[in-house]
């Protein structure tokens, strides 16, 4: 049997096809609802409430990230000053109120969290 025989056989196995179904659908899964939305959405054919509510997605994902790691520290919530994480965070959002800056807010919550770990305030 020579190579091309070989892989007709192997891409006509039932085993070979299945994988490759279960790979297509999951790539289909996977870019569908990435690619689907920009396609067929248009900012100018959305309504203009819709555009508004779509204005607080990128806050509400950011804050869904964001407040579990404050807010849980070591698997715990914890909002007293033992929270390391949440005693950081709170000059980080300040200089973010002050600032109206992305990069500021995260270098200030960086520094504060490396020196306080430096200094043995875990």
């Amino acid at each position: 049997m020579d190579m091309f025989e070989s892989i007709v056989q192997t891409l006509t196995d039932g085993r070979t096809q299945q994988l490759l179904l279960c790979l297509l659908g999951c790539i289909l899964v996977t870019v569908g609802p990435k690619i689907l939305p920009i396609t067929f959405l248009e900012s100018s054919a959305l309504p203009p409430i819709f555009r508004r509510w779509l204005d607080f997605v990128p806050v509400a994902v950011m804050a869904a990230l964001v407040g579990s790691e404050i807010f849980f520290y070591d698997g715990v919530f914890n909002l007293s000053t033992t929270n390391l994480f949440l005693m950081v965070s709170i000059p980080s959002f300040v200089v973010a109120l002050i600032s109206k800056n992305y990069f500021l807010p995260i270098a200030v919550g960086i520094g504060l969290l490396i020196l306080a770990r430096h200094y043995g305030l875990t």
